[in-house]
Formats: C-alpha cells, structure tokens, sequence
C-alpha cells in the first residue's frame, strides 16, 4: 500500500542462494525472518492486483510510524535519501487510504456452461492512495499529480516539481489469510525516478502485515526493502540482497464504508 520514494541478463546467471529454499517459503515465513533478507520474495502472481479482505473496504485515516532503518552493506554501501529518512523515525505521518470494490467478470468452471459470473473484489485506490502517500512527506505543493496507466491500473505515474517523474510499476504480488481478521500481501515493484535526462531504477519490495482490530481499527506491521537494479554499479556488491530496510507500524482508523 505504502510505496517509498527512493535508484540484464547476467543477474540470471548470477543465482547465489538455493533455490529450493525460496520456493519453499511463505509470505509470514519470510516477514518472521525479517530482517534477515538474503533475496527477494517469491511471487506468486505476475499480473492482476492485490485482493484485500472486505473488513479493508473503505476510507481510512493512517498513522505511520517509521520504527527501523537498516543499511545492510553499510558504510560501503547506503542508498540516496538513507541518511535523510532518518529524521521521519518514530515520527508520526498522517494520510488517508482508500480500499474499493472492483468488479470483475470471470469465466464459470467446466463443465458450466461458459457463461460469464460477475464477482466484487476489494482493491487499493492506487490513485487516490498516491496522492495523498506523497503529499504527506512532500507536502501539497511538492507533487503535481497521480496518475494510473490505463492499460496497467498497477502502473502509477507521479509527477514532480522541476520536471521529475516517478513511475512505479508492479512487477508481481503474493497474498495470504493466515487466519480470520489477518492479511498479509507482499508487492514487488519497478522504480524509474525521471530526472530532466537522467533515469534511475531500483526495485522495491513492500510487504505488509494486517490485523483486524475491530470493524473500525487496523493495525499493521509494514517492511520495505529496496533493491539494485543490475544497471547500479554497485549491483555485484549486494546481487538480489535488500540494501535499505524500513520497518513501519501502521493504525488505520475508519473515516467511511
């Protein structure tokens, strides 16, 4: 939900860890490791969206509180913006969220007729969540607009003062109900950060960890963990390794359904 503003082949070839023990893993098994992170998550979904509880239907007001930043490869290594975020640690931020229903059609399963069964899933408003992520550590006049991509909905656009552009695109998502009334989701997704001719990429990890506290409080534990892209001259130091890691502690209260 909460994405953080932040930078081919050969990285095929370069597969340090074991394989099996990856494919192995589940999404709160990785979140328990934390923060002993040595790749990145297994996805599971490569198109499509997140698909949310409907106790997440609705607006709500967040209160971020950035409790753990970590530089794995420090002091050789530290991400732009690293030594800065500092000062958001446990400092409140405020914003709004929004889950909706998304209709969508599906096929119905053999040997049903193919007829098509129209279902209501929650999703995140990308758009309006956006929005109001940025203008919170930005401020309203430290960011243009917000906008989806109409051929990928997961594709979200931000524009910036002084001709800068961030695009986040997902790349793929994994999701899980561990039991009633928690959700956990992880999302790994593409940054290109647009400076006049200038293009940086990295990859960012955000996985989360809801609790249901009543039908009118949430509370949720969140990670984001930021990868080199393999074009990063500093790429063979860490391979898939996370070299920043933020730890949040979310309270989303209900504002409407």
């Amino acid at each position: 939900m909460i994405a953080r503003l932040i930078i081919s082949f050969l990285s095929c070839l370069l597969i340090w860890y074991n394989p099996s023990i990856v494919l192995a893993e589940t999404i709160l098994e990785r979140f328990s490791t934390y923060p002993d992170w040595h790749h990145k998550p297994l996805i599971k979904e490569r198109k499509g969206d997140i698909y949310y509880p409907e106790w997440l239907q609705g607006i709500w007001n967040v209160t971020s509180i950035l409790t753990e930043q970590i530089a794995p490869f420090a002091p050789s290594l530290v991400t732009p913006g690293f030594e800065s975020n500092r000062r958001y640690l446990e400092q409140p931020i405020t914003f709004t969220v929004r889950f909706q229903s998304q209709t969508t059609s599906e096929p119905q399963k053999w040997p049903l007729p193919p007829l098509s069964s129209t279902t209501s899933k929650i999703i995140a408003d990308r758009k309006f969540n956006g929005l109001h992520i940025a203008q919170a550590y930005l401020g309203e006049t430290g960011v243009l607009s917000v906008e989806t991509v109409r051929q990928n909905p997961t594709c979200l656009i931000t524009i910036l003062p002084q001709q800068r552009q961030l695009i986040s695109t997902t790349i793929g998502h994994s999701q899980d109900s561990p039991s009633t009334g928690q959700f956990i989701a992880t999302e790994l997704t593409q940054q290109q950060f647009k400076i006049d001719s200038s293009l940086f990429i990295n990859e960012v990890e955000t996985t989360t960890a809801y609790h249901l506290v009543n039908p009118k409080q949430i509370e949720a534990e969140q990670i984001t963990a930021i990868y080199l892209s393999p074009q990063d001259p500093n790429y063979f130091q860490a391979f898939d390794q996370p070299v920043a890691l933020y730890r949040y502690r979310l309270l989303l209260s209900l504002v409407k359904k």
